[in-house]
Formats: C-alpha cells, sequence, structure tokens
C-alpha cells in the first residue's frame, strides 16, 4: 500500500476542502516533482519509452529465426495448427534474411538494420505470450493489464506513484500519427486513478510544433492577461469544488487547466524538432515515426516519466496478405529512428536511466494464413497470441541476453514463458517500485496493475 498518498488524499476528503482550498498550484508541485511514494527500492530506471508496433509484429521474421520452418515451408507442421483468430494452413517460411549480431550475436533480421547495430544492448524475450488473438484484448491487455474492465494504464500507474519530473510538461504522453490505435485512448487511461495520470494524446503526423496541440496558444490575450483569467478562474474552481470535496472529475478538470498553463511555456519547445542540429535530424532520418523517435528522447530529457510511440491508426502492422512486403514497408518507416534513438540516448548519458521497450500486443503464425472459408492461401500470417518476441533496451536491462523460447517452428511460448503480467511486474521493478505492494484503493479493493499475478524476469535485469 502506497500510504503517504492515500492518506493525503483522505485528509482532504475529511477536511472538506478538497485539493483547490488548500494552494492548488503547491500542492500540484508536491504531487507532480514527487518520485517518493512509489519508490520502494533505488530504481534502475527513471524514464520509460515504450515504441508500440501496433499490429503485431511477427517474431519469426524478425527477432526469432527458424531453419526448421523454412526446411517445411509449403508442408502441413507435424502437429494441429493452434487456434488462432483464423484459419491457417501450410508453412511459410521467412522472407527475410536472419544475421547475428553484435558480440552477443544476436539473430536479427535484415527488416531491422538499424536495431541490429545496438543488438549488444537489448534483451530479447522469445517467450511472450497473452490470452486471445483480438487486437483489442490484448492491446488492452499489454497497456493495463486486464483484457476486458477499465484499468489503468502502465503509463497513469508509474505517473501516479512517481510523479514527473517537469510540472511544465505531462507526466506521460502518447505519440501517434494519422490517427489511433485501435482500443484510442482506452490504451493510455487513467481509469480510476486520478484523470491528471491519463496519458496526453500528440498526432504527430504534423511537423508544425505549434499545430501538433491544439489551442495551445491564445492569439487574443497577452501572457499577463492569461495569467489574471487563469487567477480567477482557480479561485471560482477551487470555490465550486468546496461545496463537493473529493470529486475525482473535477479536480481532474482544475488540474488540466494548471497544467494547460504551464504548457505554453515549454511544450512547444519539446516537440519542435527542428531545434535540433543537423546530424541529429540526419541520424533518427525523415517520416513521422522517426521523427516522434526524436521527439521522444526530447520528452525523457525534460522528465517526462512515460512516453509511448505509436507506429500509426490502427494496426499498421497486422500484415494478413503479405508479410514479406507489408513488414518491409513498415518497418523501413520505424527501424532508422528507433536504432537512432538507442544511439542517441546513450550518448547523452540518458540510456541507463531509460528502460526502451519495443513491441507489438502479439506475433504472428508461422503457418499462411487461409481464407475465412479454409481456402485461398495468400502470403500473410494470422495474429499468434501463443508466442511472440519483444525487446528491452537501456534502464537495467542486461544488453546481449536472449531470454525463452518458442518451439522449433515459432508458434508457442515453450521455454520460459513471460506473460503481460510479468513484463508490467519487471517494469515496476526497473522503476524501483513492489510490484505486489503497489496498490490503489478503489470501491473497497486495493487494486494493483498486475492484479494477483506477475513475476520480475530478473534473468534480463544487469
Amino acid at each position: 500500500m502506497i500510504e503517504p498518498i492515500v492518506e493525503r488524499r483522505a485528509f482532504l476528503q475529511r477536511s472538506g476542502m478538497g485539493m483547490g482550498a488548500l494552494g492548488l498550484a503547491g500542492l500540484l508541485q508536491a504531487e507532480t516533482e514527487s518520485k517518493g511514494p512509489g519508490i520502494h527500492f533505488p530504481p534502475k530506471a527513471e524514464h520509460v519509452i515504450h515504441i508500440f508496433l501496433n499490429g503485431g509484429m511477427s517474431q519469426v521474421d524478425t527477432f526469432d529465426p527458424k531453419p526448421e520452418l523454412t526446411k517445411r515451408g509449403g508442408q502441413m507442421l507435424p502437429f494441429d495448427n493452434l487456434q488462432t483468430e483464423r484459419k491457417t494452413g501450410v508453412a511459410l517460411p521467412s522472407p527475410f534474411e536472419f544475421a547475428q549480431h553484435g558480440e552477443s550475436g544476436i539473430p536479427i533480421s535484415d527488416l531491422f538494420p538499424s536495431v541490429a547495430k545496438c543488438a549488444d544492448e537489448l534483451a530479447v524475450i522469445r517467450s511472450m505470450h497473452v490470452e486471445l488473438p483480438s487486437h483489442e484484448m490484448s492491446l488492452m491487455l499489454m497497456n493495463t493489464g486486464d483484457m476486458r474492465l477499465v484499468r489503468p494504464s502502465v503509463g497513469s500507474w508509474l505517473t501516479w506513484g512517481m510523479g514527473s519530473e517537469n510540472q511544465n510538461l505531462p507526466g506521460f504522453v502518447a505519440l501517434c500519427p494519422g490517427g489511433l490505435p485501435v482500443g484510442g485512448a482506452g490504451n493510455w487511461r487513467s481509469a480510476f486513478l486520478p484523470g491528471a495520470y491519463q496519458g496526453t494524446h500528440i498526432d504527430t503526423s504534423n511537423s508544425d510544433p505549434a499545430k501538433l496541440i491544439a489551442n495551445l496558444k491564445n492569439s487574443r490575450l497577452s501572457t499577463s492577461e492569461q495569467l489574471e483569467q487563469f487567477e480567477l478562474l482557480k479561485q471560482l474552481n477551487a470555490k465550486h469544488l468546496e461545496s463537493r470535496p473529493g470529486e475525482p472529475a473535477m479536480e481532474a478538470r482544475i488540474r488540466s487547466f494548471e497544467l494547460a498553463y504551464r504548457m505554453q511555456l515549454e511544450a512547444t519547445d519539446a516537440f519542435d524538432t527542428t531545434q535540433e542540429p543537423e546530424h541529429i535530424l540526419k541520424l533518427y532520418g525523415e517520416g513521422p515515426q522517426n521523427r516522434q523517435l526524436l521527439m521522444a528522447r526530447r520528452l525523457v530529457e525534460r522528465g517526462v516519466r512515460f512516453v509511448q510511440t505509436w507506429h500509426g491508426n490502427l494496426q499498421p502492422w497486422d500484415s494478413h496478405s503479405n508479410i514479406k512486403s507489408e513488414h518491409r514497408k513498415v518497418a523501413k518507416e520505424c527501424d532508422q529512428g528507433i536504432g537512432a534513438l538507442l544511439v542517441d540516448l546513450k550518448q547523452r548519458g540518458l540510456l541507463s536511466k531509460t528502460l526502451v521497450i519495443c513491441s507489438g500486443e502479439f506475433g504472428r503464425t508461422p503457418s499462411v494464413e487461409l481464407g475465412q472459408n479454409g481456402s485461398g492461401a495468400g502470403q500473410g500470417r494470422d495474429h499468434n497470441h501463443w508466442g511472440f518476441s519483444l525487446w528491452m533496451a537501456g534502464g537495467g536491462i542486461k544488453g546481449g541476453t536472449i531470454y525463452g523460447a518458442t518451439d522449433e517452428f515459432g508458434f508457442k511460448a515453450v521455454e520460459n514463458p513471460v506473460s503481460a503480467h510479468d513484463l508490467h511486474a519487471t517494469i515496476l521493478h526497473l522503476m524501483g517500485i513492489d510490484h505486489e505492494r503497489f496498490t490503489y484503493r478503489y470501491a473497497g479493493r486495493d487494486f494493483r496493475l498486475t492484479d494477483v499475478f506477475g513475476r520480475v524476469v530478473k534473468e534480463v535485469i544487469a
């Protein structure tokens, strides 16, 4: 139980005053900058960047080569194909070339040449698994720890427990160009945690920083006039809150006004990648995915606790039709930026305290996907929740590591399986948090991100 925060909130409610009457700005600053309540032991990481390749990256085409799959190409697998969302048929060999990289010799396909140069920084987990081959449910599970119920996201838990190091920026930012992933804002919701800890979504398809956040600047009022307006609004809101103590929606609204005012000072600067020198811009490359990875570095550099970068609208990595052309396209859009992020963080001394995670919501089948009626096989792969890969780097991770394994065809995790709850427990551990003691009391129950599950995967921790 994280008693300091809970006791303070209970006191505010019992006192009949709420946040506003006790000095909104001072309390906001204290909670925003707080690092103590959620910390149980010295953290190895202070920030998280989660690169989410939404749609489902194929493990057998990226980080988990399967020679046996190549040998058996065009044949039925020597066991009944596991049940997935759609029917599958014969084995589909990977059309990509694998090679060992770095001193560790981690095999990585030619889809990720820039990432491959950083192989010795990576801990590749090959034995991830989730419960169902559904985008919506698997996304919720990977992001909130529950497939069906409304639960807070990982970023919301971390910012609630640890705060942000920069009170002029949100503690949790979700970057996604061109729209929203499947499930939309549910992927970064705060649920029963205070609304101030929900992720702030930024559509990064626009390269003009002034247009990334709507209405950030007031074109009609001067800074001094805005301050007067804001002070009046704060007083009115505080008075309104006195008659409704402890109302979460109102407290969240007041905090959002406070943050919006402060963001005018720093947000445009944080998202303005044109301020970077030419060699850094060339390092990351062009395109919205690469540009938002540079933004992610600029955000953690400014103290943002949790940054999630999504590849794009809906599920760009959902390669049902042609794994070769579709995966080649999306990998080319982000590989340079991901590799650049790792290099850039390291050269700035930020990688050691920034946990970088790259994953999808599940993997893809080693067998070819069939049409809905069981015919018409193409060159695509179906969703596969039985076994898939992700990698972690930086922030206390043991680089040059491979953990777990799928079967000889890459269908199912068979050695040291890792669940979404295990992943979340490991992330919290690296941030100095014991997942079993990290709880929030709501509706008469102490909730935690990992529910009643979760094992820290210590084998990937340095």
